[in-house]
């Protein structure tokens, strides 16, 4: 997995005025917080903010106005309804070595059997226990050739090293949904028919 490294600052103004101050300023408003230790409010740049959380999970390591060293993971990422930037996120304070609940995204290859199935992902995401430097990006299942009524659960999913599950082994993360039978226009014809009678 990569790591991002980020410029922090520490921030000492808060509320709702200093958050858009700090927004002009193409900066994003950010508490890290974790192992028991006091939440620290930094600010970090907008833009290089905006890649870095493009990789789920990511590992940010943070230099704090260039005197601290920390390493990060995104918690909470709160984003304008609208326009999509960021407005605050909330990153978690991880070391070295650690373990870490997070969420990977589930991605599928292959195709189902022929038919017009329909693949309903219960789980987009599924919850693993993983060491902090080492998240997968993603798990990728096979769906290929898979049937009306097949599913795949959560133990069918093979993880990399070092990486467990943090969700019920029988939770169902994939399943194949039947193609509905489009009706023929006679058989809406003849129901129309009926509703009318009745």
């Amino acid at each position: 997995m990569s790591e991002v490294k980020l410029a922090a600052e520490t921030r000492t103004e808060f509320g709702k005025g200093a958050a858009r101050r700090i927004r002009r300023d193409n900066k994003v408003p950010v508490v890290l917080y974790g192992h028991g230790t006091d939440p620290v409010h930094l600010t970090l740049p907008g833009h290089d903010l905006l890649l870095a959380l493009r990789t789920p999970n990511v590992l940010i390591s943070l230099d704090i106005d260039g005197k601290t060293s920390e390493l990060a993971i995104p918690k909470s990422v709160q984003r304008d309804p609208l326009k999509g930037f960021l407005e605050h996120v909330d990153l978690l304070l991880v070391k070295r070595g650690e373990k870490v609940t997070v969420e990977v995204p589930v991605h599928t290859e292959g195709e189902l059997a022929p038919g017009g199935n329909l693949l309903e992902h219960v789980l987009d995401a599924l919850p693993v226990d993983a060491e902090a430097t080492h998240i997968p990006e993603a798990v990728t299942v096979s769906i290929e050739g898979l049937e009306a009524g097949a599913s795949i659960h959560a133990k069918d999913i093979t993880l990399p090293q070092g990486v467990s599950l943090a969700v019920d082994e029988d939770a169902v993360v994939l399943q194949v949904l039947q193609a509905q039978a489009e009706e023929t226009e006679g058989e809406a014809a003849e129901e129309g028919e009926e509703a009318a009678e009745a």
